[in-house]
Parts: C-alpha cells; sequence; structure tokens
C-alpha cells in the first residue's frame, strides 16, 4: 500500500448523532483524492458496514471497520470517554460485534449506550485501539496536566492491546488540540507508545460544516442561535486529502505513516447475501403421550 495518509477516524451519516457523510460520497472522493483505504468510526454502531464494505470493495478502496465506543465513566463522576476500535481480522470483528451488544443490551445510561471498561479484558484481542485524542482518557488526563493519571491509563490499554494501541493526535481547530499534542509526544516518547494523526471527519467538505451543526443541534435539542450551545466540532473536521494532512503533521511525518501502516494491519473479509441460521439441537418427541 502507497499512500500518505489514510482517514482512520470518521463519522458517516449512520452515525445518526454528529455524522453527515454519505457512503457513495465518500467512497466516489476517497477514489478521486487516491487514498487507498478508509475506515468509518460510527458512534457505536455498525449501521453503515454492509453498503460501506461493498461500496468501498467495488470501488478497489479496502474498507477498514470500526466503531467510536462510549467509556462509561460514573464511577469518577466524569461524562463518558471514547474509545476507537478497528477490525484487524475476523476475530476482531466478532469481539466489536459483542461489545456494540452489549452496550444497548446492559449499558444503557440515560439513552446513552455505554461499556464497561472491563468488558474489553477478554474482547481486545484482532482490534487496534486509537485514543480519541482529548475525548480519550488519556487525552483528558494529559489536557488537564494530571501526567501521572495518563501514564496509568496507558499502562492499562497497553496491558490489553500492546503495539495496536496508538495515541491519537488532531490538528481540527479545536483549543485543546495543540496542549494535546505537546503533551501526548512526551508521553508517546516516555512510554514508547506509536501516535497517529487523524482529523475526526464529520462532513464531505468545508462547505458541508453548517449542514452538520443543523443535525447537530437536531439531535441535542438546540436551537442554532443559541449562544449556549456547546460548539463541539469545527469546519476544519471534513475528508481532508493527504496533501492537506501532510502539511498540517509536516513536523511529525511518523504519524501520518502509522495511519498507512494501521490500515495494512487492518484486512476484515466479509461475506455477504448468505443466510446463516443458528443450529438448534434436535428434539425427540417419540415419549410423548398426547392427549385423547
Amino acid at each position: 500500500m502507497t499512500a500518505e495518509f489514510v482517514h482512520l477516524r470518521l463519522h458517516s451519516e449512520y452515525s445518526l448523532v454528529d455524522g453527515t457523510i454519505r457512503i457513495g460520497q465518500l467512497v466516489e472522493r476517497v477514489q478521486k483524492l487516491g487514498m487507498p483505504a478508509v475506515a468509518i468510526t460510527d458512534q457505536v454502531n455498525l449501521f453503515a458496514m454492509v453498503k460501506f464494505y461493498r461500496a468501498a470493495v467495488s470501488a478497489g478502496i479496502k474498507p477498514i471497520i470500526g466503531v467510536d465506543l462510549l467509556i462509561d465513566e460514573s464511577v469518577n463522576d466524569l461524562p463518558p470517554s471514547r474509545i476507537s476500535l478497528l477490525c484487524q481480522n475476523d476475530t476482531g470483528y466478532a469481539h466489536l460485534t459483542r461489545l456494540v451488544t452489549r452496550a444497548y443490551t446492559e449499558g444503557q445510561h440515560l439513552a446513552m449506550p455505554l461499556i464497561q471498561r472491563e468488558w474489553l479484558q477478554n474482547a481486545s484481542e484482532g482490534l487496534i485501539a486509537l485514543s480519541c485524542a482529548h475525548d480519550g482518557d488519556v487525552g483528558r488526563a494529559l489536557v488537564s496536566g494530571d501526567l501521572d493519571e495518563a501514564e496509568r491509563l496507558i499502562a492499562g490499554w497497553k496491558s490489553l492491546f500492546g503495539n495496536r494501541y496508538y495515541l491519537e493526535l488532531q490538528r481540527s481547530g479545536h483549543p485543546q488540540d495543540e496542549p494535546h499534542v505537546a503533551a501526548a509526544l512526551l508521553l508517546a516518547v516516555e512510554t514508547e507508545t506509536a501516535v497517529v494523526a487523524t482529523n475526526n471527519a464529520r462532513f464531505l467538505d468545508a462547505d458541508g460544516f453548517d449542514a452538520h451543526a443543523v443535525r447537530v443541534c437536531i439531535h441535542d435539542g438546540h436551537r442554532l442561535d443559541d449562544p449556549r450551545r456547546p460548539l463541539n466540532y469545527t469546519a476544519q473536521q471534513y475528508l481532508k486529502s493527504p496533501q492537506e494532512m501532510a502539511a498540517l503533521f509536516a513536523d511529525i511525518p511518523e504519524a501520518l505513516q502509522n495511519s498507512v501502516e494501521i490500515a495494512k494491519r487492518c484486512t476484515l473479509s466479509l461475506t455477504l447475501g448468505e443466510n446463516f441460521l443458528p443450529e438448534f439441537p434436535a428434539v425427540s418427541y417419540t415419549h410423548l403421550t398426547l392427549p385423547t
């Protein structure tokens, strides 16, 4: 795979909460930009997977299947943190589908599907983890200046994922971006953890920012003209070209190259168009006495 950059964090319109990227337009744009692969990491769902997989394979693009999961942090009186998991193989896919299912069946809190951190203990094989920059637990600790907590958290993640855990770096116009990048690079050196650049894309191009804002307002119940409305996104969170990303991270080229290396590590082959029915044990009724 010869490339300069691969998008590994992206929410499509199937993310429902905060994405407006349509699958057909995504594949067309990725192909036009000459990128060999792309990931979709919708929030706690795999709704787009089949359509995305078919469209990408048909276009000669490697589809990377992933999910942004929300981790319950109520024990620390904190809002949920994020971890993004990408499928390396069939084993990882099986683990990811079970985690998403458990989030909806066991982890619902205030209509939000959450996972418990301990659920990952036996469900990390075959998955690559991205730290979600300042939205993840390590990033929060770094931005708040709590280096000891960041080191403790990253040790836990690396015990689960080993060299499949990456510190995620973003430069998409958020105030926390540069403080996080500076602190994350120091932590990466101290803990020998690889870094990777993402743009956390939510819309296809910069012109899509306003439509995206409307979608978020509808979901969150805010008005566009409300001065108290949370501004959690920027106009920079679009599907940037490899050249744009290279300019953003010219000082950290390994963060760009690692996006390509992660794409190489992820190979999931799905069998579509076949029915797989559960196997039920046969029950004999020969000894039953029917009523007369």
